[in-house]
């Protein structure tokens, strides 16, 4: 990762100073839900969402992939699979201490003076039940991969946009239009499709009852993710009031601690600790790449938080999701190569119906920002 978040931090804390003096504070506390609509749309702005995307688009493919590979290789602890997910956060806490970003925040603050804070309990409850939303997404996430071919387990993830759709219409006022519900229908026939693919496919051949237990935890983890990513838009809107990269950071670095010290807990209650030295005595590319896959799997996870972090600061959660809704099908052609997953024509059709449904969802996005002026440059 090298210098490149502080370089970025760097470049959004000057455009923060320049927004903060042209855009007029708005006086109900209430905060824009599109972002994209007070900043200018320069060339540092285009690098930020490029960079931004590359973080998650990356982090996700690299962290899935080598996720399975902890698997085919001798890997069978879910807990510690669900723990370096979520685990790998402290490498964020750097960003808090950035010169140009600390005098930032000290800056925003000072805009913000006439917005009452919410109460300390509020805001940690808030915390506590994202955490354990997170935690529970995470470990259903784990239980899937373990039980399905990584290409399936990709494709069944393009679910969570159909999911973040529905709990955004309750939550966050999301309008449903027909590109919308065609976008719904086809990420869930593209999902239900891979329902009749045959369990032993791929790499590591499962009975056909571990692929239906993999295939309902990965739909259950996409859709934990789905009301987990409008929650936090919500909380944005309804608790904290305000959306700066302190604020963003907190959510993701205090629901990560939560989940953390769940799945901590649960790594030790089921016992599974005890197998972890046997396991890595066992691994088939041997200690030390036993050890690396693990924290590469962590540091991978952060890059996409970071990229996550920075689309919903510079967009909203709902494009972050898009952008991570269009990495999935790339998953699959690389799961082909690496683990020589066979690309059947159920999974062809069920690609190109999840690439048709995010296609359709972006349209919809494309439209609202045209109407609105936003894709104004």
């Amino acid at each position: 990762m090298g210098e490149a978040p502080e370089i970025q931090l760097q470049i959004l804390v000057e455009e923060h100073k320049v927004d903060e003096n042209t855009v007029e504070p708005q006086t109900n506390g209430s905060i824009n839900q599109s972002t994209i609509a007070t900043r200018p749309r320069n060339y540092k702005w285009w690098l930020l969402m490029s960079i931004y995307t590359f973080f998650l688009l990356a982090g996700q493919s690299v962290a899935t992939l080598l996720g399975r590979l902890y698997y085919d290789k001798g890997g069978n602890s879910n807990w510690l699979a669900t723990f370096v997910q979520i685990a790998g956060f402290p490498i964020l806490t750097p960003l808090y201490y950035l010169p140009s970003y600390k005098s930032s925040s000290q800056n925003t603050n000072n805009s913000n003076m006439k917005i009452n804070p919410p109460s300390v309990l509020l805001v940690s409850g808030m915390y506590v039940g994202l955490g354990l939303l997170l935690a529970a997404s995470s470990r259903l996430y784990s239980v899937g991969l373990s039980d399905l071919p990584v290409s399936t387990y990709s494709l069944i993830c393009a679910s969570q946009l159909a999911f973040n759709a529905l709990f955004s219409f309750f939550l966050n006022s999301q309008k449903f239009t027909p590109f919308i519900i065609n976008s719904l229908v086809l990420l869930t026939i593209s999902a239900t499709l891979l329902v009749f693919q045959n369990g032993s496919s791929g790499s590591t051949p499962v009975s056909k009852a571990k692929y239906v237990m993999g295939f309902v935890c990965t739909v259950a983890a996409s859709a934990g993710y789905g009301l987990l990513l409008s929650l936090t838009q919500f909380c944005f809107q309804k608790v904290l009031k305000k959306q700066t990269f302190k604020v963003v950071l907190d959510m993701i670095i205090y629901q990560s601690l939560v989940a953390t010290l769940i799945i901590f807990v649960g790594l030790f209650a089921s016992g599974e600790w005890k197998g972890l030295g046997k396991e890595m005595e066992g691994f088939k590319l041997g200690k030390s790449s036993y050890v690396n896959v693990l924290v590469w799997i962590a540091i991978c996870w952060q890059v996409f938080s970071i990229g996550s972090v920075g689309l919903i600061l510079e967009a909203s959660s709902l494009f972050s999701n898009v952008i991570s809704t269009l990495g999935l099908p790339i998953i699959p052609v690389f799961a082909m190569v690496f683990f020589h997953d066979p690309m059947t024509g159920i999974k062809v059709i069920s690609m190109v119906l999840a690439i048709w449904g995010f296609v359709s969802y972006v349209y919809q996005h494309y439209l609202d920002h045209r109407n609105s002026g936003i894709g104004k440059v």
